[in-house]
C-alpha cells in the first residue's frame, strides 16, 4: 500500500471526532491524534473505503471545526486518514489556531 507524502506537517493533536458518512451513518468513539492543514488521522473502532466522502466535526477547547473530507488512507487496526475538502472560514480560522499552539507544543 503506498501513502502520500503529507503536504504540511502534521503534529499531535488529541480531540473527540465525530464522522459522519452519508452511507453508513456515523462513526462513534472517534478521536483525532495528528493535525495538519489539509487533513487529520483519527483513530476510529472501525474504517471506511478509501476515497469515501465524509463530514468530520472536530471537538476541542470547547470549539467544533467542521468540514467535507475525503478518505485519504486505511488502517484496519487503527484508523483512517482523512484529507479536508470544503473547509468554511471559520472553521479554517480555527484549524489555523488550532495549529499554531500543536506546532508551538512540539517545540
Amino acid at each position: 500500500m503506498e501513502y502520500a507524502i503529507p503536504r504540511n506537517p502534521r503534529f499531535p493533536f488529541i480531540a473527540i471526532a465525530e464522522i459522519i458518512h452519508p452511507e453508513s451513518g456515523g462513526i462513534p468513539g472517534s478521536r483525532v491524534v495528528k493535525i495538519s492543514l489539509n487533513g487529520c488521522f483519527v483513530d476510529t473502532p472501525k474504517t471506511l473505503p478509501i476515497d469515501s466522502e465524509v463530514v468530520i466535526k472536530i471537538f476541542a477547547e470547547s470549539e467544533c471545526f467542521a468540514a467535507t473530507a475525503k478518505v485519504a488512507y486505511a488502517n484496519s487496526n487503527s484508523g483512517v486518514g482523512l484529507a479536508f475538502r470544503d473547509v468554511p472560514p471559520k472553521s479554517a480560522a480555527l484549524l489555523r489556531q488550532w495549529l499554531l499552539k500543536a506546532s508551538e507544543a512540539a517545540k
